[in-house]
Formats: C-alpha cells, structure tokens, sequence
C-alpha cells in the first residue's frame, strides 16, 4: 500500500545512496553560464541534454524555446497532466554565475562536485541546480510510490538567464500564459532567514536605481591654485546624499517609504524572527537603518537605500586637481506597499528643497518589481501545513525575500500566489568562489518536497478554481 510515510522513505533512501549527488554532479559539470562567452551554447545543453531526458523519463512533454531576447538564453516548458487535481507551476534556473576558475581554494572546482565537511562544492550547487534538481528528485520518488500518478497536474518552467535579470522571461510568459495556466506557483531558489529554520519566501523586494550626477566644468584644474574658491564636485554631491538618508542609515526622503507604514500581516509574520549573521561577509549592525524596526522587518518588509558606488576624479591614479565630476551609482529595496512611480519625482522634489537643483538624476528606473502573496492567502496555510507536518518544526514566512527573483511576472501576467521554499542558506557563497550546498538542507528539503508532492495529490488542496 502506497503511503506518504512510504514516499518520503523513497526520496530519502534515493538521497542516502548517494544517488542524489551523483545526479547533481551530473547538472554542476555543465558550465551552464551566459557571463561567459565560451559556454553561452551549454545554456542550451543544459536543458537538451540533462533536463529534458530526466523529465520525459517521468511522464512530462517538454518542449525547449529559444529566448524572446536575441542572445539570452533558452527556456523550457514541461507538464505532465493527469486531469484531476490542483494545477501546480514550478521553477527554476539552470544558468549560473560565471565560474571564476582562478579563484576558488585550493582543492575545489566550479564545474566538479567535490564533497568535504557535510558541504558539496560546485558552481550552481546552490543557486540553483541543486535546488530544483531537490524537488526533481522528490517528485520522482513520489511517482513510484504512487506507482506512476501523482493525482495533481505540475507543469515546470526552466529558464536559463536568471543571472541576466531574468531579460525575456517576462515576455515568455506573456506570451504563453495559457500553456503556463495554474493554481500556485511552488519553487525553491536563495537561502533561509537560518540554516536551522526553513523558510517559506512569499515574493520580493522590488529593485530601484538610479545615478546622480553634477559636471561643473571640462576639466580638473589645479589643487593649489583653485582649491578653495572653486566648487568641489565630490563635496556637493556628498552632501546632495547626506539628506537622503541620515549618518546611520535612516531614510529622509518620505515618498520612499511604504506609506501606511508596516502592514499588520507583514508585522505578524516576522514577529520573532532574529536575523544572525552565519558568515564573515557581513555583520548586522543593530544602529542601522530605520528606528524601531527589527532587523528581519528592515530586510523583509522596509525600504533600503545603499550608495553602489560612487566616483569623483581617478581614484586609481590621484592627481592634484580639483575634480570636473562627480557621480553615484544608488538603488532603493522596495517592498509591495510602495509605488516605484513616484520615487523619481520625490527625489527630485527633495533635492531642489534642500539646495542642490544642480545635482542631475539619470538612468533612473525598475530593474525588478516588487511582489508579495498575502500570508493569510489559503495556498501558503495549507503549503505550511505540510511543510510543517514533514519537518516537525515551524517554517518560517518571510513576505518579501531580500533577493531578486522573478515572483512578479507570475504574479502579473499569470495571477498566482508565489511560494518559494528555500533550500540553501546565507553562507553558501553563492555568485562568489567556493559556492556549496549544505547536505543536512539539502536532505531536508528533499523529504519536505516529497511531503508536498504527497499530498498535492490527496485531493484536499485549495479550490482549483482560477482567480477572478
């Protein structure tokens, strides 16, 4: 007899023996990356030749499509349709950072699994073959079980550009979202609030840049002989930013703020919730940013303000001169509450209420819209329940994740509450050298994945009925 017990033993017996790794190392030997010309084509091998197989094997029609976007890269559509049942959407991304070959440690490989310390090293072990090659891998366990149904409908996207900005997706789904149609969308891409939490992400911040810029003359001219009585580029742009946020991170400019404040949900989701600092890249700084909030509600629920870079004469090569230029390259986190409409204009409102009409703004726009499924929404209460259940601990919600992903463009055009279940964790140096996935998350995702494959198809999901 069949049984969800029995299933996720399958999925766990197929990770011990060592099955699962050797699966991954398969997906990690691709060099599936578009930031390097040399393996723009293994973007197409990747889904050719390690995907498509995998999934025809498990009863999925797959067809592969060229990008809407000249030069970027391909993007797969699986289903396997059994009639009855809820219709899932799942996701992923089988393109990767490039490798940095030079800088990994001595020992480790981009493109070759090696496993040392509970830890499997590899380029995209983390972000994100690992991740959907985890719920693959649940899923094929639970058709055996179920001795070849599932009793749901899952339909799979796979994109591999995702490093690019996701450029084209957006377009395709547009353009197919009937064949894309379904109830929820249910993936898994970036890490845990911590690695002893599971987490379930309900969308994201959005991305805002924008550039200032004040050119005062031709060129720079003499520091001894104009220091003093010419204007200063870098100084007045300096202080152009200094009334955008206050010495400790704060927020001025009030148009860039959700403008009721924290919504309850969002409040009540986080309560609790302590961030740590689980690597040496960064610390969390209790004094930063806005008073009042906790550092899980800055991140997950407030709008951010960072100077990316910024540049005044040739700090390579400092000459004596007072520079012509000056010029910052700066981006807002935004979470749903906020209209990305307005931002501009209130910028520039305040800068010329505070004295600097001189200071330029360009380049200013969204690179990534924000998102958020309501947490109340019945998708994410039955999707915890089962996490829950499998992993016998809480998950946690965060409403929008500190990263970029693409949760908005299923939101938009197709109309979905957006779940992602994250299976890796803030130290696995994704985008960097050295990047690995923990094996203790990685098995623990794959039992909670096989979980929720079960019981998709026991037939007690939320209504199937399409949103209005």
């Amino acid at each position: 007899m069949s049984t969800r017990d029995g299933a996720i033993a399958r999925a766990l017996g197929f990770f011990d023996s060592g099955a699962f790794r050797d699966r991954l190392s398969e997906l990690v030997a691709i060099p599936s990356t578009l930031l390097d010309p040399a393996h723009e084509a293994d973007t197409q091998r990747y889904l050719a030749d390690a995907i498509q197989p995998w999934l025809e094997r498990m009863g999925f029609a797959v067809e592969i499509h060229p990008n809407p976007v000249p030069g970027l890269g391909p993007i797969l559509i699986a289903e396997r349709i059994e009639g009855d049942g809820p219709t899932i959407l799942t996701y992923g991304h089988g393109d990767t950072v490039a490798g940095l070959d030079d800088q990994w440690r001595k020992g480790l490989k981009p493109w070759t699994l090696i496993e040392e310390d509970g830890r499997w090293y590899g380029r995209g072990t983390a972000d994100n073959k690992g991740q959907h090659a985890i719920n693959l891998c649940a899923l094929e366990a639970v058709l055996a079980e179920r001795g070849g149904r599932l009793g749901f409908n899952l339909k799979l996207l796979l994109e591999t550009s995702e490093e690019r900005g996701s450029t084209g997706l957006r377009e395709f789904i547009a353009a197919h979202a009937d064949a894309l149609r379904a109830d929820v969308l249910i993936g898994s891409d970036g890490p845990r609030v911590a690695t002893d939490t599971p987490t379930l992400s309900l969308g994201n911040r959005g991305l805002f840049h924008f550039e200032l810029a004040l050119d005062l003359r031709p060129g720079g001219v003499h520091s001894g002989n104009w220091g003093g009585i010419t204007t200063d580029p870098a100084i007045v742009l300096a202080h152009a930013i200094s009334t955008l946020a206050g010495r400790n991170g704060q927020i001025l400019v009030p148009g860039w703020l959700p403008p009721q404040g924290l919504p309850a949900p969002v409040r009540a989701a986080l309560d609790g919730l302590v961030l740590r600092a689980e690597s040496d890249a960064a610390t969390i700084d209790a004094g930063w940013g806005e008073p009042g909030l906790s550092a899980a509600e800055k991140v997950f629920g407030w709008t951010s303000f960072i100077v990316v870079a910024m540049t005044s004469g040739r700090p390579e090569n400092p000459v004596n001169a007072v520079a012509p230029s000056a010029r910052a390259h700066c981006q807002l986190r935004y979470p749903a509450d906020c209209d990305p409409a307005v931002f501009e204009p209130v910028l520039r409102a305040h800068l010329d209420a505070a004295g600097f009409p001189e200071v330029r703004i360009e380049n200013a726009g969204v690179g990534m819209p924000a998102s958020r499924t309501d947490p109340s929404d019945p998708w994410v209460r039955w999707t915890l329940a089962s996490m829950d259940r499998t992993l016998d601990r809480p998950t946690q919600i965060i409403p929008s994740g500190g990263g970029g992903l693409p949760s908005d463009m299923f939101v938009e055009h197709l109309r979905l509450p957006v779940m992602w279940f994250k299976h890796s964790y803030n130290g696995c140096k994704q985008h960097g050298p050295d990047e690995h996935l923990l094996i203790v998350l990685a098995r623990e995702g794959t039992a909670a994945f096989a979980g929720l494959w079960w019981d998709l198809g026991e037939g007690d999901t939320p209504s199937t009925a399409r949103r209005a």
